[in-house]
């Protein structure tokens, strides 16, 4: 009687233990799963993402999608400007050497927190400590971070290159990318989000562009 008791024991014993193994592998499967879930809300991408060409220039459309970090939220708000950053390339195809790259343009847009008015300054240029370029928006002010933050994922029929720079019956990538911009914050916030996933805010597109011949 009591050899069946102690069996009986350890078999309860040994459904236990396998029953809080399973649960505990099923909590870490929630978790992981939870935090992919998490990661997909705050990543970064281009929604949209048009090239034309007019009569005299070459011109981009773009629109980025992403959610603000907190981290990167909390460090606007204790007045760390952030640098969101556009660039455009033209490349023209060879198949028989790498590609050549034609003409390469930045946007630098310089978001800051202003306490004492509580407006959010968006600052635009065509590189860091550059003056603006012709056809930027000068320091624009917002009332809400979102509205600042719309006009910074927004791009509209940005000039990158002249028509007449580009040959007729030639097949040219251009590639946009965007990013913040981690080498423009001050040393510590640097060294601090190096590596951080809260402060990893990048995407790329492509496409192709073909000029007609002009007959």
């Amino acid at each position: 009687m009591v050899l069946v008791t102690t069996m009986a024991f350890i078999t309860h014993c040994c459904r236990n233990r396998w029953a809080d193994t399973a649960l505990r592998q099923l909590c870490v499967l929630i978790f992981v799963l939870m935090a992919g879930v998490c990661q997909a809300q705050i990543a970064t991408e281009i929604s949209q993402y048009q090239v034309e060409r007019s009569d005299e220039a070459i011109l981009v459309s773009a629109q980025v999608t992403f959610e603000l970090p907190s981290a990167v939220e909390e460090a606007l708000l204790k007045g760390i400007p952030m640098v969101f950053v556009s660039e455009t390339n033209v490349l023209r195809e060879r198949w028989y050497w790498y590609d050549k790259k034609l003409a390469s343009v930045q946007r630098h847009m310089r978001l800051a927190y202003q306490p004492l008015t509580r407006r959010w300054r968006l600052n635009v240029t065509a590189g860091p400590g550059r003056e603006a370029s012709v056809g930027l928006a000068l320091n624009p002010s917002f009332d809400t971070l979102e509205d600042a933050l719309s006009a910074i994922k927004r791009t509209s029929r940005w000039k990158i290159a002249d028509a007449a720079d580009l040959e007729g019956g030639v097949k040219y990538r251009v590639d946009f990318s965007f990013k913040l911009d981690l080498s423009q914050l001050p040393r510590p916030f640097q060294i601090g989000a190096l590596g951080q996933s809260d402060w990893d805010l990048a995407a790329t597109s492509s496409t192709t562009l073909t000029i007609a011949l002009v007959r």
